[in-house]
Parts: structure tokens; sequence; C-alpha cells
């Protein structure tokens, strides 16, 4: 049996893409320094935009204006199944010649 030469890989079966990926962030978040703190401050930006601004500037409406799930599954069948409900883009008092 004769021994490697030298610079020649070692005979290993190759490895799929999705592997190499991530193999490939796995050793960049391990080596990183500098980059910990700047996903630290990303996680966190993320957080207060997902968790409190959905609290401050998109309400529930159903929750509010219906009192059981009954009733707010009937308003949303009735909301998508309207036929004589117009569309936003659809402007009525707009002639279009």
């Amino acid at each position: 049996m004769a021994a490697p030469r030298h610079g020649t890989p070692l005979a290993r079966p190759p490895r799929g893409f999705l592997r190499r990926v991530v193999d490939l962030y796995a050793g960049g978040f391990r080596e990183m320094t500098v980059g910990r703190k700047l996903w630290a401050i990303i996680l966190i930006k993320l957080a207060i935009m997902f968790l409190v601004f959905k609290l401050f500037f998109f309400p529930d409406p159903l929750a509010r204006d219906y009192d059981n799930d009954r009733d707010r599954a009937r308003a949303v069948r009735n909301s998508l199944t309207d036929l004589n409900r117009v569309h936003p883009s659809e402007n009525p008092s707009k002639d279009n010649d």
C-alpha cells in the first residue's frame, strides 16, 4: 500500500452542498469576536420591532369587535365572499374612458 503523496487530499466522501454551507456559517460564528455584539444588537432590534411595534401599530380588530370565535369566523367569511364589496384598488368615482 503506497503512502499518499504530499499535497493530495485524503480520500473522503464528498459532502453535500447544504452541509458545507452549514459548516461555513457555524465556523464563522465560532470564530467571531466583534460580530457577537453586532448580532446581539440586531436580535434586540428585531425583538423590539416584532414584539413591541406589533402591540402598538397592529391592533387586532377581530378581537376588539367580536366576542367569540364563531362571530369572528363569520365576519371573515362574509368579508371574503361578499360580492358587492368594492376592492380598495377600484375607484368607482373615476370613469375608465
